[in-house]
């Protein structure tokens, strides 16, 4: 904790620039550059590189079992709040318990697809990440709602009519792009009587945030990616004026009570208040521990910085892939944190450029290259000879 809090304040307040960057953050994540030396690293949309003091971090977890047994609950619930109370400053959320730890964003999805005593009209993207998208089918399939999928950009057109759940993503998974007038989109549905949920998985932590200016509903992501966090630290955040207790779910369970270790059983169930009514059964307290040390970096760093500079290092990729005659899209304010080439075999050039030892991806059609905070410049020349090297003949 006191590593990342000191580096970041050797780095000073203005501008990141890869020199500084070098010097005071790099060494943050030591093991992690080691043991991928010689490999360059751009699917940090994918998957956030981990900090070095994520490990130890979830030792401290570990030996809380050790040291405690049940009486570790103190120390667990404490980081539980902690954890809660940093996503709540990274997204603007009101407070701390305005965020609900989850497992997935799917199961935040979940959780609000079930308070609803009837079949609700949903309206969501075609955009929307496998995981999202497969729950609302099922959902559709099973005859709990009704689901209207359209692409992103003819979301708000479709909004003449009411509509009760609109789940969009703030960025798209497969092509980066942001959601247009996604200010219009929330005003729109709440006229219409309906809320609105907002996908954050690929913007926060790369992207300035706040929920409350947004005034959306609901929003569900995850520390998988830019946060740094790995998988299994991720949230649920729910508005305060849909904390008063009015709004229940069937995803419940022994946490979500007033006082859970009095165990008691009064019927009806008794919630406990606020936020913590959308808890369920004992959670999972690791991934909480493994995703402190990327919270705090981001919380140190500041996003709207991590922005400028990732927009930065964007700008120079799609610079150096137009020099070399690949078209890409990337580094506009419209996009988020990675750069796209389209190409009908996107994946097996991506599959040509891990052997050159590039790491990218593909989804569909697209190929994804994201540089991060530690991308040197150098990387980025590389990568973009590598690209032009592998590039499919047809």
């Amino acid at each position: 904790m006191t590593d990342v809090n000191a580096a970041v304040a050797a780095l000073g307040d203005g501008p990141l620039t890869e020199a500084r960057v070098q010097r005071h953050v790099a060494p943050l994540f030591s093991r992690v550059l080691e043991q991928w030396r010689g490999r360059i690293y751009l699917a940090n949309h994918s998957l956030g590189r981990p900090l070095d003091a994520t490990e130890s971090d979830v030792r401290e977890g570990l030996a809380a079992w050790y040291a405690h047994m049940g009486g570790a609950w103190d120390a667990w619930l404490d980081e539980m709040r902690a954890y809660r109370t940093r996503l709540a400053r990274l997204m603007g959320a009101a407070r701390f318990d305005c965020v609900v730890p989850k497992a997935s964003a799917g199961q935040g999805l979940r959780a609000i697809l079930n308070t609803y005593d009837t079949v609700p009209h949903v309206l969501a993207t075609r955009g929307e990440f496998d995981s999202l998208d497969l729950i609302l089918r099922e959902y559709a399939r099973r005859g709990r709602i009704a689901l209207t999928l359209l692409d992103p950009d003819d979301v708000l057109g479709a909004l003449d009519a009411p509509v009760d759940l609109v789940v969009v993503s703030h960025v798209m998974f497969n092509t980066g792009a942001r959601v247009s007038n996604l200010d219009e989109i929330v005003a729109r549905t709440h006229r219409g009587g309906g809320l609105v949920m907002l996908d954050l998985y690929h913007s926060l932590g790369v992207i300035p945030v706040d929920v409350a200016e947004m005034d959306v509903d609901f929003a569900v992501g995850g520390s998988y990616k830019y946060l740094r966090g790995g998988p299994g630290a991720c949230f649920l955040y729910v508005a305060p004026p849909h904390l008063d207790g009015r709004l229940r779910t069937l995803d419940t369970g022994w946490f979500a009570k007033r006082d859970p270790f009095a165990y008691l059983r009064p019927d009806p169930p008794v919630l406990a208040e606020g936020g913590d009514a959308f808890l369920e059964s004992t959670p999972a307290v690791l991934p909480i521990y493994q995703a402190r040390a990327g919270q705090l970096l981001m919380l140190a760093l500041r996003v709207d910085r991590v922005r400028a500079y990732s927009l930065a290092l964007q700008q120079t990729l799609v610079a150096l892939l137009a020099q070399r005659g690949v078209a890409a899209q990337g580094g506009t304010d419209d996009r988020g944190a990675f750069v796209i080439v389209t190409h009908p075999q996107a994946e097996a050039w991506s599959d040509a450029l891990a052997v050159a030892e590039v790491v990218t991806d593909a989804r569909g059609p697209y190929l994804r290259l994201c540089p991060d905070l530690l991308t040197t410049e150098a990387e980025i020349v590389a990568a973009a000879d590598a690209v032009v090297a592998t590039r499919p003949r047809s």
